[in-house]
């Protein structure tokens, strides 16, 4: 039944030698399914920290090379993973309001660029249920320094990569149930996809053309650079 949402894919490519790598240094394969899930989704959450790949439909391994990723990118590697371990999986789609990444975006770049972000989650089979994992997006020392920098921020909380209703503890630990950071910047359901290959093909990535060489040669480096110093601190 669920063999079509365990397969491989060019971007779900966890027969790569990193991705199997990883796994079985760290052992997951050894564990129950609901420690597997949080292993994956900890390592995704926090070792690969929040920032700004060039494309969304970037491979799994080349997520995992980089180190660094964001919505799209993080739900690549998850997926890959999970399935990898043998946990069924699938992509939904959305669009998301670009307000959610101020702060992260600013001035003129912030100004062009596009109302409406592609944006998606990775839900799971487990425990005859469905789940949504969206908390993964924010590595735990960045989302700590922002609640820091805003801690006299009235909730519901939207910019930095952050739109959510409870900003002072939001739902993003691994506990057998749903997780969120971004959900309450979602303004169009694009539907649900058993790869992101599917999706993409579909959709296409955020942008093209002059706006796409822009965001790859100098936005996404401004964006990362400002996530790093709230990171940092500074």
């Amino acid at each position: 039944m669920f063999d079509s949402l365990l397969r491989a894919t060019n971007i779900l490519d966890y027969e790569h030698p990193a991705i199997k790598g990883l796994i079985s240094r760290r052992g997951w394969q050894q564990l129950p399914d609901h420690e597997k899930i949080g292993a994956a989704y900890d390592y995704v959450r926090d070792e690969v920290k929040f920032g700004y790949n060039k494309s969304d439909d970037l491979k799994a391994s080349e997520v995992l090379r980089e180190g660094i990723g964001q919505c799209n990118t993080k739900a690549n590697l998850l997926m890959a993973l999970l399935r990898a371990l043998g946990i069924p999986c699938r992509l939904h789609g959305f669009t998301i309001d670009k307000k959610l990444q101020k702060g992260a975006v600013t001035g003129v770049f912030y100004l062009v660029s596009p109302k409406s972000i592609i944006h998606s989650w990775v839900e799971i089979y487990y425990g005859k249920n469905w789940i949504n994992l969206e908390g993964f997006i924010l590595d735990k020392p960045y989302l700590s320094k922002l609640q820091k920098k805003f801690h006299a921020a009235n909730e519901p909380f939207c910019g930095y990569g952050v739109a959510i209703s409870d900003f002072k503890s939001p739902p993003i630990e691994w506990r057998g149930t749903d997780t969120y950071i971004q959900k309450d910047g979602i303004n169009r359901d694009l539907g649900i996809f058993e790869t992101p290959d599917e999706f993409y093909e579909k959709m296409g990535t955020n942008l093209r053309g002059l706006k796409r060489l822009l965001f790859v040669t100098i936005v996404r480096r401004i964006m990362t650079d400002n996530v790093s110093r709230i990171r940092d601190g500074k």
